[in-house]
């Protein structure tokens, strides 16, 4: 049996796994595990459910994010689902205000 000839290499499409959709933001923020002093942060994208992050020193596993923007500042509750060098994915442990 001959096989068709293919002319490219074709690349595997990656599926999306995420529920909700992400907002490309890139907005300096600070987080703060218990009994720790807050440090800043880079918010490179968010979501209802999560974000990510990147920042120059290891994040703790839990910790509250600070978002200060036009509509005033933002505290979510996050834990981090995965870590690949200075970025993090978290998700948000609380609801929405």
């Amino acid at each position: 049996m001959r096989m068709p000839f293919r002319t490219r290499r074709q690349a595997p499409v990656l599926k999306e796994r995420r529920h909700l959709a992400r907002r490309v933001i890139n907005r300096v923020a600070q987080y703060q595990a218990e009994g720790a002093l807050p440090r800043a942060c880079m918010v490179t994208d968010i979501s209802d459910g999560g974000a990510r992050l990147y920042a120059e020193t290891e994040m703790p596993d839990v910790f509250t994010l600070q978002i200060s923007g036009d509509g005033g500042d933002e505290r979510r509750a996050c834990r981090v689902v995965w870590r690949l060098g200075g970025e993090c994915g978290v998700t948000f442990t609380d609801r929405a205000r």
